[in-house]
């Protein structure tokens, strides 16, 4: 069973030239305004990544991942083209 999300409103001012810009994005998404404002602040809020994403890093960030890290692109292409 889904839950329905509570949404009220709210009234803001914003400069003109912003309101118009968030209505030309939001009309090349094919969205209505309320809805391109609503996702970019979701996104602006929830910014901090999920439990696997933050378990990935941690690996990435502990050095136990397999894989080689390199310190440099340079030394990644050399070592990538002295395999071939």
């Amino acid at each position: 069973m889904a839950t329905a999300i509570v949404r009220k409103p709210a009234s803001f001012r914003l400069r003109a030239d912003l309101l118009e810009r968030m209505k030309r994005n939001a009309a090349r998404e094919n969205r209505t305004l309320n809805n391109y404002v609503e996702c970019v602040l979701l996104d602006a809020v929830y910014d901090e990544p999920n439990e696997v994403t933050k378990a990935a890093i941690e690996e990435a960030m502990s050095g136990k991942n397999p894989n080689k890290i390199y310190s440099s692109v340079e030394e990644m292409f050399n070592d990538i083209l002295s395999e071939e």
